[in-house]
C-alpha cells in the first residue's frame, strides 16, 4: 500500500480539520486528483480538492456548525468551497454522469466511489487518499504513474465524447507527466474527435493550450498534436509554419534560466504576421495584455548583429521593449541551436545575447515637450499640433534622444506654417 500521511500538505491543520469533520457518521471524504498525483511524483502540490459521500447541503451544515466559511462555487454540480485559515478547499459530492453533449454534463449525486472514479478523465487524475493517508486506486492509476503513461479511464472515445476539451487535456497532461509515445488508444481517439474542438468555447480552448504551452517542455506533446491533426485544428496558423523552433527555445530557456512563457512559445510556432496574429488573438479571445504582447512581437523588427547600440536603442523606443525582447529570444535560441556546427551562428549568438541584455535594461526616455508646449508657442489647436509634435519627436529620436527641451522648443517656430 502507498501512504501519503507524512506529506506536509496532508499534515496541514486546515485539511486535518476538514477531513475529521467530513468523515464519520456514515460519511466518507477523500482527497482526490492533482494533490495526490503530484505528491506521488514528487512535484509541488497546489490546490487540494476533496470528494465526499455527503450531499452539498450536508457539507454546508457540518461546516456552518463549526463556523467554517462556505462558498457555493458550483452548487449545481455538487461543489462547495470551504475556507479554513484563509485557504479554500473544494469539496464535491460523488457524482455519476446522467447525460453529456461533449461540452456540458448533467450529473446525479451518488455514493459509489467506483462510479465517481469511472467518470473522471485520466487514470492519474482519479487517485484518492483517505483519512488514514492510504492511496486508493480504482482505475489503475498507480501503475500508469510508474510508467508515466497518460491514459483515459475505460473507453477513450467515450471519455472524450463526454467533454471534447479532454482532447487537449490528454496532450496537456502528456506534456507534464507523460513519457515515450502517448497511449495509442488515447491518441487515436483524440485524432478522431479533433473536429469537435470547434464546438468548445474559445476561452476553454485557450485556457487549456496556455497551460500546455507553459509545461517545462511541451515539445513532444506539440509533436503528437501535429501528427494527430489536433494542433492544426486549434492553431491553423501553425500548419505551414511548424514547431521546429520549440526544441531550440526549450534548450535556451534551460541554459539561460528563462522562465517558460506560453506566449513566447506561441510566437515561436506561429508566423510573424500582424494580421494573422490579430486574428488568432480574436479567435481564441486572448486577454488584452496577451493580444498586445503578440502584436508587439509581430511588429518588432528582427535585429541584425551588425546593428549599433544607438540604432538599437531607437528601435527599442519605436517598437517597445517587450516585442523586441521576444524577437531577440527566438533569434538567440535559433542561433544557439546552430552554433555548434556554424561559427557564424556562434558569433551571432554572442551579439544577440548582448542586445538582449541591453533591451532588458532599457528604460524608455520621455520626450521633453508636450502638445501643450506647441500650443503655447502659438500654434492653433488642430491636426497641425500633432504633426509638429511628431516631427519634433522624430528629430529627437534621430539625435539619440540628446536634443533638450530648449532646442526642441526653438524648433517649433521653424516647423510652424508660414
Amino acid at each position: 500500500m502507498t501512504n501519503l500521511s507524512d506529506q506536509p500538505w496532508f499534515q496541514e491543520p486546515g485539511l486535518k480539520r476538514l477531513m475529521t469533520l467530513l468523515n464519520g457518521g456514515g460519511a466518507e471524504t477523500r482527497v482526490v486528483g492533482g494533490a495526490v498525483r503530484n505528491s506521488l511524483l514528487g512535484m509541488p502540490v497546489g490546490d487540494i480538492d476533496l470528494a465526499t459521500t455527503l450531499l452539498p447541503a450536508e457539507v454546508t451544515g457540518r461546516a456552518a456548525a463549526k463556523q467554517i466559511k462556505v462558498v457555493p462555487t458550483g452548487i449545481e454540480h455538487g461543489t462547495v468551497t470551504l475556507v479554513v485559515d484563509g485557504k479554500g478547499y473544494e469539496v464535491t459530492t460523488l457524482r455519476r454522469d446522467v447525460a453529456t453533449d461533449g461540452r456540458h454534463a448533467e450529473v446525479a449525486f451518488g455514493a459509489s466511489w467506483q462510479e465517481d472514479a469511472d467518470r473522471r478523465d485520466l487514470t492519474i487524475n482519479a487517485l484518492y487518499v483517505g483519512l488514514d493517508g492510504e492511496v486508493i486506486d480504482l482505475v489503475g492509476g498507480l501503475s500508469d504513474m510508474e510508467t508515466q503513461t497518460v491514459r483515459f479511464i475505460g473507453d477513450a472515445e467515450q471519455r472524450i465524447a463526454e467533454d471534447y476539451l479532454r482532447v487537449l487535456r490528454f496532450f496537456r497532461f502528456f506534456a507534464y507527466y507523460g513519457r515515450g509515445r502517448p497511449d495509442a488508444a488515447g491518441l487515436k481517439a483524440c485524432a478522431r474527435a479533433r473536429v469537435q474542438l470547434k464546438t468548445l468555447s474559445a476561452e476553454r480552448v485557450w485556457s487549456e493550450m496556455k497551460k500546455l504551452l507553459g509545461a517545462p517542455d511541451p515539445g513532444r506533446a506539440l509533436l503528437w498534436m501535429r501528427q494527430s491533426g489536433v494542433l492544426t485544428e486549434v492553431l491553423p496558423e501553425t500548419e505551414k509554419w511548424g514547431i521546429d523552433a520549440i526544441p531550440g527555445l526549450i534548450a535556451a530557456e534551460q541554459a539561460l534560466g528563462w522562465t517558460p512563457d506560453p506566449l513566447l512559445r506561441l510566437s515561436a510556432i506561429t508566423p510573424k504576421d500582424p494580421a494573422r496574429l490579430v486574428a488568432l488573438a480574436e479567435r481564441l479571445k486572448l486577454s488584452n495584455a496577451e493580444a498586445i504582447a503578440l502584436d508587439r512581437f509581430a511588429r518588432a523588427p528582427k535585429p541584425q548583429e551588425t546593428v549599433t547600440d544607438v540604432a538599437f536603442d531607437r528601435d527599442l523606443y519605436r517598437y517597445g521593449r517587450e516585442g523586441l525582447i521576444a524577437v531577440l529570444k527566438l533569434e538567440l535560441a535559433s542561433a544557439r541551436s546552430q552554433a555548434e556546427a556554424d561559427s557564424k551562428a556562434m558569433t551571432r549568438s554572442g551579439r544577440l545575447s548582448a542586445l538582449l541584455r541591453r533591451a532588458e535594461a532599457f528604460e524608455r526616455p520621455v520626450l521633453p515637450i508636450k502638445g501643450s508646449d506647441v500650443l503655447a508657442a502659438g500654434i492653433p489647436s488642430g491636426p497641425k499640433v500633432g504633426e509638429i509634435l511628431g516631427k519634433l519627436e522624430e528629430g529627437w529620436v534621430a539625435s539619440n534622444f540628446t536634443l533638450d527641451r530648449e532646442r526642441l522648443l526653438a524648433r517649433i517656430s521653424e516647423l510652424a506654417p508660414k
